[in-house]
């Protein structure tokens, strides 16, 4: 039975499964090799331990546990730990940003050679506590529980991308991804919208900060309708750009915890979350014309209304369907799916979970199981440490795989431009690629040690061997579909080793 059967929203009847009771109890090979490319598909990559679970659940059960996670993510004690010592577990962004500000004011005082020296290093503390939320990252990709809602914090990062070497936002990318988007990530698309609308990283990152009555900068506007929301062909014109950078006038980061001294009438406007400030003083009081919508000055709240018009906007539901579609099927996905999936966004008000839902009981999403969407690297190496090392020790060191992503050319955070890091397959399937995956591949299967070896680490790390992966994983349905040609070059492998480099570096492991 088709996974297309399959009914993930809540107001229809039981749901189908695509396997019968007796494939459940006793599960086929075909049945396997479905469980294994739904597995692959919405995590992270497929393990023998994901696969125990789908067989444990069933795949109703375990696709709905996906899409609707518990509220608190079960990480391995261990992992949770080191995250918990992590500076960006213990000291807020706020008090970041206020040792950083307090830095720059000393350096003013300085000599200036000093003075140079002293200003990069209130640099380098953000791109410290950046790369502490890219070792997060990892860990959660690698250990969480909640795969698909971890996914789609990775998705929704690089769709509202913010690269953290401009200006300060490395200091507020922690908050950035566990305030405004990952508690949003299967939610509603507005209040996701909404919550980087007020994210001082972005507001950094698009040059809202510089936006102000009098002195409009475009940027953010321009970037919010083009890639955030209605898409480049959305129907907007550049009067629309420009009354929404009118709307956005105001909306930036403040310096204090102190509100902003504003005229006596003004006070009441002035809207203080932690960092984010909207100082009506910088605002653009005057009245707007929008997407055919009359606003009036009214300070903040023209920029919820915005939000809400955009986000209940017919072109931004095929932009983030199609979007979620390639994502989710690979390139050029048929406009037959895009349109179902619009179509439900906006009778759920942008539900995300509900979009996907109706993306995962598609035939066109069962069709793509068997075809398979090629890995970026995001997906190639965390896919690739995720079946090495399950049933290992979790990671005590993630900064190899951090490095790894950047070999590939995929750094987290780190994309310059506003469109985020591409997901096509001719983006990432050039030679000079695939041989930097067989490096990559070469150092997972061949030298655990660096991911067990942390400073002042100065033998060996007593840790298992690595069992053959092929074997180890025999039977499960995860390796059904590999040719003849790379199941016979990994069993002449003369080393579990390189049978195991073999099989993280073969054509079909580049595709999930």
């Amino acid at each position: 039975m088709p996974l297309s059967c399959l009914r993930l929203r809540l107001a229809v009847p039981p749901l189908l499964l695509f396997l019968s009771a007796g494939a459940l109890a006793q599960p086929d090979a075909g049945a396997k090799a479905r469980d294994a490319a739904l597995v692959d598909r919405v995590t992270w990559g497929a393990t023998p331990s994901e696969l125990a679970r789908i067989r444990q659940m069933g795949a109703e059960r375990y696709l709905r546990a996906q899409l609707h996670p518990s509220a608190q993510d079960a990480l391995p004690a261990e992992v949770q730990q080191r995250i918990d010592a992590l500076s960006i577990s213990r000291v807020s962004d706020e008090a970041a940003r206020a040792t950083q500000l307090g830095m720059r004011q000393k350096a003013e005082k300085l000599p200036p050679d000093q003075k140079l020296k002293a200003m990069r290093e209130a640099r380098q503390f953000s791109i410290r506590r950046a790369s502490e939320v890219s070792d997060r990252a990892l860990w959660r990709a690698l250990y969480s529980a909640n795969q698909l809602q971890d996914q789609m914090a990775w998705f929704w990062m690089n769709h509202f991308n913010v690269d953290l070497g401009k200006g300060d936002a490395g200091v507020f990318l922690s908050q950035y991804e566990d305030r405004a988007i990952r508690p949003h990530a299967l939610g509603k698309f507005r209040d996701l919208l909404s919550a980087t609308m007020r994210a001082p990283a972005m507001l950094i990152y698009l040059d809202n900060t510089r936006n102000a009555a009098g002195r409009i900068n475009e940027n953010y506007a321009r970037e919010l309708m083009e890639l955030h929301t209605l898409g480049v062909d959305g129907g907007y014109s550049q009067a629309d750009v420009q009354e929404l950078a009118r709307i956005l006038t105001g909306l930036g980061v403040g310096q204090q915890t102190e509100p902003p001294k504003v005229r006596p009438e003004w006070r009441a406007k002035v809207v203080q979350e932690g960092l984010f400030l909207f100082n009506p003083a910088r605002h653009d009081f005057g009245e707007k014309q929008f997407l055919g919508h009359r606003i009036a000055g009214t300070g903040m709240p023209e920029v919820d209304e915005a939000a809400r018009i955009l986000a209940s906007n017919p072109a931004t539901a095929r932009h983030i369907s199609r979007k979620l579609a390639v994502y989710f099927t690979g390139d050029s996905p048929p406009a037959a799916l895009v349109e179902k999936m619009s179509k439900t966004f906006l009778a759920t008000d942008g539900d995300i979970a509900a979009t996907l839902g109706t993306l995962f009981d598609s035939p066109e999403f069962s069709a793509s199981l068997q075809k398979g969407v090629f890995k970026d690297p995001v997906h190639y190496v965390y896919s690739s440490l995720r079946l090495a090392y399950d049933g290992m020790p979790p990671i005590r060191n993630p900064k190899p795989g951090i490095g790894m992503l950047k070999q590939l050319g995929q750094p987290l955070n780190q994309r310059l431009t506003p469109d985020g890091y591409p997901m096509s397959q001719s983006d990432w399937a050039g030679s000079g690629q695939m041989t930097a995956r067989f490096e990559v591949a070469s150092v997972i299967a061949g030298a655990p040690q660096r991911f067990y070896k942390e400073d002042g680490d100065s033998g060996p790390v007593e840790l298992p061997r690595l069992p053959g992966l092929l074997k180890a994983n025999a039977g499960n349905g995860l390796f059904a579909g590999l040719s003849p040609a790379t199941r016979e070059a990994i069993e002449q492998a003369k080393s579990t080793r390189n049978a195991n480099i073999y099989l993280l570096a073969s054509p079909e492991f580049m595709r999930r």
